[in-house]
């Protein structure tokens, strides 16, 4: 007997969701390496072309092995539609373009990765979009901030790099307010941890190249939210522009999806065990890490996450310190990556947020003695030992 996909667990979302197989019956997901499809007559294809038949077209308007993944990522994040795109940057970049025009407004958050900063200060501005930055966590400022021609708010939640947690729920009602779309780039809390939809956010975006793919493989990114808003604002920006997921990254993604509830748990263990160690160091200022009772939005993530995720920040007090601690580890790669089932390690003033301007890293907190760390799958006693010792290097 059939049964309905959206009553199942999660796990077996992950294993099962968009499953599609072809007449040969594969247990493992086809991969359909093809840029153009046939069709049986001149016929068939205009019907296709006009949408009376249903079927593919053309790679960059979709592929059977993408549509698994885009199916079973919209089961898990309880989605009516997921659009997959070639890295996660395009689909920041997509998930703002298709909700803004010349002569618009966008609020966004302050605390934002690099590449999504350098979109919404430099970019989007050739185009005729102006940006407020607020502080993502004062909701009066999101309030403040609004313009007659403010048409999209933008959030990062937990945020790169130092993990500021943003009441979606709260920000999502001043958008709705004045006529707005909120969207929320999850990639650090994961759609295991946090669902922004039903937080109230209209749009949420993955870096799928991050824990969804979880080894250092692939690029990939998603778009995810109600059909009718996806079909209006996306349908066709990414079949004309052309950020096409490749078949065999969607494969590899698809994949991914299957252990992603394991891996990011473990990770979260691990992680909450590397994080007391970091705390409990004398060399260490300030940690960030979710589960703790001292997070700055403590209260927030108590009632909108489920889980901390695997992401940790610590401030060493100076540069130097910090350079001296990533140069002793040992097990932990120094990388700018996250989510991978590899440690990693960063200094976010010189290498992710490099490109913001000094004082506006000021503005988030963001001093040169911070380290990003996305802790892995190696051994806990292998992790704090590793961590531990290049502290005392500091």
């Amino acid at each position: 007997m059939a049964e309905d996909p959206n009553t199942w667990e999660i796990e077996t979302r992950l294993v099962r969701g968009g499953m599609a197989r072809s007449p040969y019956g594969e247990m493992s997901e086809a991969i359909f390496l093809t840029q153009s499809f046939a069709y049986d007559s001149a016929g068939a294809a205009d019907r296709r072309f006009s949408g009376d038949e249903p079927g593919f077209i053309y790679q960059r308007f979709g592929n059977p092995t993408t549509q698994m993944f885009e199916e079973r990522l919209a089961l898990l994040e309880g989605a009516e539609m997921c659009k997959a795109t070639a890295s996660g940057m395009s689909a920041v970049y997509a998930s703002l373009c298709g909700l803004l025009r010349a002569g618009d407004h966008l609020v966004a958050g302050r605390a934002l990765f690099g590449s999504c900063r350098w979109i919404v200060a430099e970019l989007l501005p050739r185009f005729g979009v102006e940006t407020t930055f607020v502080d993502a966590t004062d909701i009066e400022a999101w309030k403040n901030a609004v313009r007659p021609n403010t048409r999209a708010f933008l959030v990062e939640s937990p945020a790169n790099p130092l993990l500021e947690v943003t009441a979606i729920g709260a920000v999502a009602e001043v958008a709705h307010a004045v006529g707005a779309k909120l969207v929320v780039d999850n990639v650090f809390a994961t759609p295991i941890f946090q669902k922004p939809l039903a937080l109230g956010a209209d749009i949420v975006v993955y870096s799928a190249t991050k824990h969804i793919d979880g080894q250092g493989r692939v690029l990939g990114g998603a778009i995810l939210g109600a059909a009718e808003l996806m079909q209006e604002a996306y349908r066709d920006l990414l079949r004309h522009t052309g950020p096409a997921l490749s078949p065999f990254n969607s494969w590899v993604l698809l994949k991914g999806l299957e252990t992603l509830d394991l891996r990011v748990r473990r990770q979260t263990e691990n992680a909450a065990k590397v994080a007391e160690a970091v705390a409990a160091h004398r060399k260490v200022r300030q940690v960030v890490y979710c589960a703790r009772k001292d997070h700055p939005q403590a209260a927030v993530i108590a009632n909108q996450m489920s889980g901390a995720g695997n992401l940790i920040a610590f401030d060493l007090g100076s540069q130097e310190a910090a350079w001296r601690f990533l140069d002793a580890l040992a097990i932990v790669d120094i990388s700018n990556n996250l989510g991978d089932a590899k440690s990693m390690a960063t200094h976010p003033s010189t290498t992710t947020h490099r490109s913001m301007p000094e004082e506006e890293r000021l503005k988030i907190g963001l001093t040169p003695g911070w380290v990003r760390m996305s802790v892995g799958l190696e051994g806990a006693r292998d992790l704090t030992r590793d961590v531990s010792r290049a502290l005392d290097a500091a």
